[in-house]
């Protein structure tokens, strides 16, 4: 049996434009950064609050990543989704989706992330 899960690992096309997506939106912060021995440039961020992290990884020569709409998403939980949301509106990021009152009591909304990925914001009920 697993003990938890480490980390999420997303290829992208342009990790540069990747990273700034989730330090500007999301507060998530840089922790360590390597190349392979394929030469893939691999980078860590970390998620507040939690010990998973995201590995962000670009490889040169390959083919260009496309992500399927509706493949994949990641899910964080923020304390409160309204002034959430305008922060990050202010900061030019616009929802795609939501918010949405789900039967639970929790409130959604998806915001798009670099390379078709999709981020989903929840605030729990109290």
């Amino acid at each position: 049996m697993v003990k938890k899960l480490l980390h999420t690992r997303m290829r992208v096309n342009d990790i540069e434009r990747t990273i700034k997506f989730y330090q500007d939106a999301l507060g998530l912060t840089v922790v360590r950064r390597s190349v392979s021995p394929r030469g893939a440039q691999i980078v860590f961020l970390a998620t507040p609050n939690s010990e998973e992290e995201i590995e962000i990884c670009w490889l040169p020569n390959s083919p260009s990543v496309a992500v399927q709409p509706d493949l994949m998403h990641l899910a964080f939980e923020v304390a409160d989704l309204a002034a959430y949301t305008a922060e990050i509106e202010k900061k030019g990021f616009k929802l795609s989706d939501g918010p949405t009152k789900t039967d639970s009591g929790a409130i959604l909304a998806f915001i798009d992330a670099p390379e078709g990925y999709e981020i989903e914001l929840i605030q729990k009920p109290h």
